[in-house]
């Protein structure tokens, strides 16, 4: 790993500016387009925005951590930077593809690393219809909100929402409730990741519900299908003593 093919980007925080510049001075700075390995340096959600403006570019995306929790991070440290990476383990995402159809509509596609989630928008309670390729699961779910999560967001907003953490080689997706009110004792259910789901929204001018691909909301859907991408990927270097796997597995066993 050379110096040249790394490129530093950072999140708008004190400290990772702070970190940008320190490793720019110490390892070079190339441009992120002639870069084979871009260090991002921030949180959790930053690292993801970074994987977003790199899919399917074939760079890989090394981060450390800058920010607060950095569950998807490596440690921060100067030195020794180009021999992690060349020891790192790399970690391949395939993300959601979700097309959402508005009330009046519109047509909005987008990607998401994380989950594709619906919420209600308004005080009343949501009603969505789940259909899973092509069969109709639920007819009526009514609720605060659902989402679909990849493995790599089964940690964030899905684990929130009480639903399974995932291993990042299992061929699964979650599909998980947000305070569900009827049927009260549904807790979601693990999809393979090959499966189609829509969610059709009822009464959605009295009961408007937004939906979002990671940070791409859409607002007032009338339906939305999700499916994982078969083309786009983003690939995510860890060091070898702190995998992703690793990480999951341990949050598995917090009490």
């Amino acid at each position: 790993m050379s110096k040249a093919s790394l490129a530093f980007v950072s999140s708008d925080t004190a400290d990772a500016k702070a970190a940008m510049e320190s490793l720019s001075a110490r390892y070079g700075q190339a441009s992120q387009e002639d870069a084979e390995v871009v260090v991002a340096l921030g949180g959790d959600g930053f690292l993801l925005q970074t994987l977003r403006d790199t899919m399917s570019t074939g760079k890989k995306v090394y981060g450390m951590n800058r920010g607060t929790i950095g569950f998807l991070m490596n440690e921060y440290r100067v030195g020794g930077l180009t021999e992690r990476i060349a020891a790192a383990v790399a970690e391949t995402i395939r993300p959601l593809e979700m097309l959402a159809v508005t009330h009046e509509g519109e047509t909005v596609s987008a990607l998401a690393i994380n989950e594709v989630a619906l919420w209600r928008q308004s005080y009343q309670t949501a009603k969505i219809r789940i259909t899973v390729d092509e069969q109709v699961r639920i007819e009526e779910l009514n609720c605060d909100g659902v989402m679909i999560a990849t493995p790599a967001g089964s940690t964030a907003y899905n684990l929130s929402a009480h639903g399974p953490i995932l291993p990042l080689d299992a061929p699964l997706l979650a599909l998980t409730p947000v305070s569900p009110f009827r049927p009260r004792r549904w807790r979601g259910a693990l999809l393979s990741n090959k499966a189609t789901v829509r969610f059709d929204i009822l009464e959605p001018e009295k009961r408007p519900v937004n939906a979002a691909a990671d940070h791409t909301e859409v607002k007032a859907v009338a339906s939305v299908t999700v499916r994982e991408s078969l083309s786009a990927t983003a690939t995510l270097l860890f060091d070898p003593n702190h995998s992703w796997n690793e990480r999951i597995l341990a949050e598995q066993f917090r009490y």
